[in-house]
């Protein structure tokens, strides 16, 4: 490997969410949109077999839960695990990362419901302002 390569390598190893080619990007796009944000904070409750889990995500589609499902296992927060029965089971559970990442998201959460009236006063206010030239 030459020394651009190695130089380029390390740079992608370290994590800066400000760097263009940061991987930690994709792994927070995957993570905090809609659908998987809401997945992951439901798997914070404890395991969810397929169709209790998109009834609790209200809203998403079964395709997009599915998506959504495959992107977090792919990136290790989530497990799926085939339940040997009569029909075949799935069940989603947090891995390790999962449940780490899942302690930071709930307290997000719960400060952002907290604030959702001053957040709608400010949308108010904002509204009300006369326009922009």
């Amino acid at each position: 490997m030459s020394t651009d390569e190695s130089a380029a390598q390390d740079a992608f190893l370290e994590a800066d969410v400000f760097a263009r080619n940061c991987g930690s990007r994709d792994v927070l796009q995957n993570l905090t949109s809609r659908w998987g944000l809401l997945a992951l904070l439901a798997l914070t409750e404890g395991d969810y077999r397929f169709n209790a889990l998109r009834r609790r995500v209200d809203g998403v589609s079964e395709r997009m839960l599915s998506q959504t499902l495959q992107t977090l296992e792919r990136d290790g927060f989530v497990t799926r695990t085939v339940l040997q029965s009569i029909p075949p089971r799935v069940e989603y559970s947090l891995t390790d990362l999962g449940r780490a990442v899942g302690a930071s998201v709930e307290g997000l959460i719960e400060q952002v419901e907290a604030a959702v009236p001053e957040v709608m006063s400010a949308r108010e206010r904002y509204d009300d302002r006369p326009p922009r030239d």
